[in-house]
């Protein structure tokens, strides 16, 4: 019995060499997060303040993160055409910034991912250094 399971120590690690997450060490994850990090600033960057289309993808980031809406809600609330919002929805998806509650269903309800509620310091901190408006400041009214 002890044979037949020290037997299949060598295949384990065999299988273990090749699921990659299994293998990473706490170095590994360091630098991946620091590279995650950046990356993901990199994004930010691009996406609210290199682009035209900046400005409402981050009051669409304020509005979920005050309540999750689903598009036409996002139009209404930032009153904006509805086709844009779609537009601006499927970027902030494409990177991994909101998820609907049902993929692909009129109506679905968008939620921020984890990865950008962990970001939202990072917007604002871009907004602060490009001096624009604050985000949603007309929608207050």
């Amino acid at each position: 019995m002890i044979a037949q399971k020290l037997h299949l120590i060598p295949e384990l690690s065999q299988l273990f060499r090749k699921i990659p997450f299994l293998r990473t060490t706490a170095r590994e994850d360091a630098k991946a997060s620091l590279y995650g990090e950046r990356y993901l600033k990199r994004l930010l960057w691009y996406l609210f303040a290199g682009t035209r289309g900046g400005p409402s993808r981050a009051e669409i980031i304020k509005a979920l993160q005050n309540r999750p809406s689903n598009a036409n809600q996002l139009a209404q609330i930032l009153r904006v055409d509805y086709k844009t919002i779609q537009h601006h929805v499927r970027i902030l998806e494409e990177n991994g910034l909101i998820v609907p509650s049902d993929k692909g269903t009129y109506g679905a309800v968008l939620f921020l991912t984890p990865k950008m509620e962990e970001a939202l310091p990072i917007l604002d901190e871009i907004w602060s250094r490009i001096g624009r408006r604050k985000i949603n400041e007309t929608n207050t009214g």
